[in-house]
């Protein structure tokens, strides 16, 4: 479609086909700054494009400013911003793509649906909270934080437009410029000493735009903003309309000095305590129907892109073990690795249905079919089960030196699950969540790691990776342990267990017995650390090196059984194995020094090559999982990406406002992940549509990070999960629009 013109921009709003790679398709707004077009991707992504202004382009200062926005925007992580595709501040006319994100922004849903109510007020203000502390702990400060700079975006609030200083946003002028910001919304010390403006004056806007969001007006209202300066900074807030039990937040964030503002980790902890029964789950307006058309881009503002226009908006807990009845709301085979060969970073893969697999070592052929209807088309024998929520340990919600600590890392197994948590180790009966066993273990320091099944027992590492005990997952006795100190790789294969020492001998050890069956020097390697996947047949250990300049990777496939080399292939690049399917491995190629994954492969022993599927665009931290022919991709900021390994194409890409989610799971009508904050989130397979998300379940100690979440199990129409609170939950995988 070619560029519309935009009366309201004159000229500049005629642009060029092209910024960069972008096919520019349709105006979406136009402001002081430059115009936001619709754009598509070679592959056919939808981005938004903001092209600067001609004038603005020659003007060097302005140039950095813009660099400046560009970076900010790159350093927060996503959750809860559009995040950027792609920039060119030194291009002839800067411009900068970001993912396309449908949505009003606060200040048109108020102005065409008024006020929000107390429940939306309450989650919004939830979501903003968070979106400043991810903004912050980056050294971010948004500086113009309003409600045209606000979307209410499907999968939650996202904060645009980062920190530029806009040559026509406000009459107000200082000796050296503009004053940055928008004078509603902005802080007392941003009029009175613009040059240490800090982090609390995105509080102070957090708080007047929680006013507009709850009365239509700001807390400082005149159609002057010389007037409305002053009363920013001498007059006291007009809070009528706001919520009693929000009012008290609203006004300490509205406070006149910095210092007496509460920071957003503070407001978050506070927010829980506002009702017994507030449910802090962002923000996502009332889900289309299935059928229902998408409105064209052109319906709403370039806000709705993820990118400001530039235009001024006038309007802008339980006992141990005890079950929580109806609390409907809601691995991968695991070893430890202290080095890796591969020069990726912070990568993590886990084959779907590794849970299951690891059922199937035990025997179980028919595990209980669970769910409120069998809409997953499988005949089921067993009786639906019901949603339930455990907490094995009390007070199991504390995260331990920023490790997972109390946060559940559990495995399927015949009808239970064996949880490991600090401390501890438990067994749950799968359909009722009954505690079954526990037995106490040495904690050490470091994080807790998911049990795995093998040879019909229950293998879990303890005291810190020290120590290897082999538990009857029936009864929680011990059948073996043995020491792991002299190794540094451990991993689960099969019925096997490989453990590599620091001098590159691999032993392997049966499971069932925990007797070596085999020690030796595998051919080629020299660091022989193994990954492993769960399927189907006989499982083989995968090692990779790649080679110091990053150009080739050499992978090689080991029988667990003996110890023999099953294949070697050299593939281009850095690539990293994902998952294997239907005598195939799936690797992830890694197009840079930083480890971004740019590409899917499909290898079958034997070929002339693998089969390369190219992504729209590279994904940072990514997590990925394999079902069937599919692998979906989990990255770092939130994007969720499925690949389609034989058709060789990218199906669909979302931005899941999922910041540091867990390795994702699938079983063919649904692709499951968890997020930080104790949500099991739900994402249609064939649409790449969010249909369902359960509440929060926050730990004690909310405001640190998880350093690693444990993937959601899906089995059997049953979803398990462990969330920081300490606990664990099943909702129903085949209702997630029920959660």
């Amino acid at each position: 479609m070619t560029p519309q013109r935009d009366t309201g921009a004159g000229a500049e709003a005629e642009l060029p086909e092209y910024a960069g790679h972008y096919r520019l398709e349709e105006c979406l707004g136009s402001g002081g700054m430059g115009v936001v077009h619709l754009a598509r991707s070679t592959s056919g992504m939808k981005v938004a494009v903001k092209v600067v202004h001609a004038r603005f382009a020659r003007d060097p200062e302005f140039r950095g400013r813009f660099r400046q926005e560009v970076a900010a925007a790159r350093r927060v992580s996503g959750a809860f911003t559009a995040p950027v595709v792609d920039a060119d501040p030194e291009a002839e006319r800067p411009w900068m793509a970001t993912l396309f994100t449908p949505g009003s922004t606060i200040a048109e849903q108020v102005k065409r649906n008024g006020p929000m109510n107390a429940g939306e007020l309450r989650r919004l203000m939830a979501g903003l909270a968070e979106a400043l502390r991810d903004i912050h702990r980056v050294g971010v400060v948004h500086r113009d934080l309003k409600p045209s700079n606000v979307l209410l975006a499907e999968d939650g609030p996202k904060v645009i437009d980062f920190g530029i200083s806009r040559p026509k946003d406000s009459e107000l002028r200082t000796e050296t410029g503009k004053l940055i910001g928008t004078p509603p919304f902005m802080a007392p010390e941003q009029f009175r000493r613009p040059r240490e403006v800090g982090s609390a004056a995105d509080v102070f806007a957090l708080g007047s735009v929680m006013v507009h969001a709850a009365t239509g007006r700001g807390p400082f209202d005149s159609d002057s903003p010389y007037v409305v300066a002053y009363q920013v900074v001498h007059d006291e807030p007009d809070l009528t309309g706001v919520p009693d039990n929000l009012a008290p937040l609203v006004t300490r964030c509205l406070a006149k000095e910095p210092e007496d503002r509460p920071t957003p980790d503070e407001l978050m902890r506070e927010l829980r305590t506002v009702a017994a029964s507030y449910d802090t789950q962002v923000f996502i307006p009332p889900q289309r129907a299935l059928d229902e058309p998408e409105a064209g881009p052109a319906a709403g503002s370039a806000a709705r892109a993820g990118i400001a226009t530039e235009r001024d908006v006038a309007t802008e807990g339980e006992a141990a073990g005890e079950r929580e009845p109806g609390a409907g709301e809601g691995g991968k085979p695991r070893g430890r690795r202290r080095r890796r060969a591969l020069a990726a970073g912070a990568l993590a893969v886990v084959l779907c249905g590794g849970a299951l697999g690891a059922a199937r070592m035990l025997g179980n052929g028919d595990a209980d079919r669970g769910g409120r209807g069998n809409t997953g088309g499988a005949d089921s024998s067993s009786s639906a089960l019901a949603d339930w929520s455990v907490r094995p340990v009390k007070g199991g919600g504390e995260i331990a030196r920023g490790g997972t600590g109390g946060l559940p890392q559990c495995v399927y197994g015949t009808r239970l699950l064996v949880c490991a948590q600090s401390g501890q180790v438990s067994a749950l009966d799968a359909s009722d969540g009954r505690v079954l066993w526990r037995r106490s273990v040495p904690e050490g320091d470091g994080s807790v790691e998911a049990p795995t099944l093998a040879g019909g027992l229950a293998l879990v590492v303890t005291d810190a990776g020290r120590r290897m005990e082999a538990l009857d997952p029936a009864s929680g006795v011990p059948r073996w342990h043995r020491d792991l100190t002299p190794y540094p790789g451990v991993r689960t294969v099969g019925g096997t267990l490989l453990l590599t020492a620091a001098d590159a001998t691999v032993t392997g050890v049966d499971a069932a017995t925990g007797r070596t069956a085999w020690s030796r020097r595998i051919p080629g390697l020299s660091e022989p650390y193994f990954e492993s996947f769960a399927q189907d047949g006989h499982p083989l250990a995968y090692a990779s090196t790649t080679s110091d300049d990053g150009r080739h990777t050499r992978v090689t496939a080991v029988d667990p059984a003996t110890g023999e080399v099953r294949w070697e292939e050299r593939f281009d690049g850095t690539v990293v194995p994902a998952g294997a399917v239907g005598g195939s491995l799936v690797l992830l190629s890694e197009g840079s020094a930083y480890g971004d994954v740019d590409a899917v492969l499909r290898y079958r022993p034997g070929d002339a090559a693998p089969r390369r599927t190219a992504l729209g665009v590279a994904l940072q931290g990514v997590r990925a999982t394999v079902h069937g022919d599919r692998v979906y991709l989990l990255a770092f900021d939130g994007s969720l990406v499925a690949v389609d390994t034989v058709a060789g194409r990218e199906l669909w890409s979302l931005q899941t406002a999922v910041s540091r989610g867990s390795a994702p799971s699938a079983d063919g009508e649904h692709v499951y992940f968890g997020a930080a904050d104790g949500r099991l989130l739900a994402v249609d397979a064939e649409r790449g549509k969010l249909v369902g998300q359960t509440r929060l379940r926050l730990g004690a100690e909310s405001d640190k990070v998880v350093a690693s979440l444990p993937a959601p199990m899906a089995v059997d129409g049953r979803v398990y999960a462990g969330a920081p609170d300490g606990t664990v939950f099943t909702v129903d995988g085949r209702a997630p629009q029920d959660w």
